[in-house]
């Protein structure tokens, strides 16, 4: 999300009545008023630069309009990242969660302004070298294994979520979510969802109950800030999804770019060559996080691998929805919700395989 626009009439709030909160909270840097740009990009929460007292802090919220359950949840955004602060896991500075709906109208929060780059495109065409590239992959799983490494009891997040049958649970809830913002028939969404409840491997083992960790719920590339000059994560942002799960569902989701077409809105590495540009394979991805979390293998690949496809195809439908109803956060919300079906396609295409 880093493209800044003013903000746009679905999405405004009153400006003075924030900086007068905000002063009362003790953030002084907002005696003089504040300077507004939204960040479009994003296609969930409502995400604000905010300029005060010659800095720039960052404001979050939930949309306007009737909302889908466990949706939008920013708290849990906010949680998730001031309980990461003290651990290696980089995550921008909380400063403040108003939960009060009556200063802007919805919850929302305040964070720090982390300076670096977010880059969109899985290619990188932004890197000056294949070996910048290889770099900036290599960060983004290092960082991934961090965050699964993390003890979340001693966190402080021992009520995030529940730590058994994530999957189960996953199935359900998204489900759920896909058939609320229901539009027109997706067949391949109906076949997921008939086969993966059936497919769950070792539901009582490793995937219902042994393996539990902090899951962000939508790491991907342009979901992380690099340093300005660096290969280095400097923040991990956009921690709505975020729970306690499955690690391999997490990891399926990272790598979904490699099953999706290039394009500005699919942000895939199908038909690139990767091995020019100095990104690894999937397989070489999945090897490294692999030696990292000091895991054997991945059993059941294509099981974590549809389920993410079907997630995602299932998130894609909500912000078709919101775009319908004139709430969704960017203005790209339409095309980015006509690509459910594709999703869903790809996924089942996998399941089947």
């Amino acid at each position: 999300m880093s493209t800044l626009s003013p903000v746009t009439k679905a999405h405004r709030f009153d400006e003075r009545r924030l900086a007068d909160y905000l002063c009362a909270q003790g953030l002084d840097d907002f005696r003089g008023g504040l300077t507004v740009l939204q960040y479009q990009g994003g296609q969930s929460n409502p995400t604000y630069r905010l300029e005060a007292g010659g800095r720039h802090f960052v404001l979050r919220k939930k949309p306007p309009g009737d909302l889908l359950p466990s949706a939008h949840l920013v708290e849990r955004e906010y949680r998730v990242m001031k309980a990461l602060a003290d651990t290696d896991v980089p995550v921008p500075a909380m400063l403040l969660l108003c939960e009060d709906s009556d200063v802007i109208g919805r919850t929302f929060f305040v964070m720090e302004h982390v300076e670096g780059r977010v880059l969109p495109v899985p290619g990188l065409p932004e890197a000056v070298s294949a070996a910048e590239r290889t770099a900036i992959y290599d960060a983004m799983n290092r960082t991934l294994a961090r965050l699964h490494t993390v003890d979340w009891r001693a966190v402080g997040l021992s009520d995030f979520g529940k730590p058994s049958n994530y999957a189960p649970r996953q199935i359900s809830l998204w489900t759920k979510q896909y058939e609320a913002s229901r539009h027109r028939e997706i067949p391949a969404m109906e076949a997921l969802i008939e086969w993966l409840p059936e497919n769950i491997p070792d539901p009582t083992g490793a995937v219902g109950n042994r393996e539990t960790t902090i899951a962000h719920g939508d790491y991907r590339l342009d979901n992380m800030i690099l340093h300005p000059t660096e290969p280095r994560v400097v923040a991990v942002v956009d921690w709505e999804l975020s729970t306690l799960g499955h690690p391999l569902a997490d990891l399926a989701y990272n790598c979904m770019t490699w099953h999706l077409p290039e394009g500005p809105l699919w942000k895939g590495l199908g038909g690139a060559d990767c091995e020019a540009l100095g990104i690894p394979s999937e397989e070489d991805y999945v090897a490294a996080y692999c030696r990292r979390t000091g895991r054997d293998g991945v059993p059941d690949w294509n099981f974590f691998m549809a389920f993410g496809l079907f997630r995602l195809a299932s998130i894609c439908q909500g912000v078709y929805a919101r775009a319908m109803q004139g709430n969704a956060s960017s203005r790209n919300a339409l095309e980015i919700g006509r690509k459910a079906p594709t999703l869903a396609e790809t996924g089942w295409r996998i399941a089947r395989s």
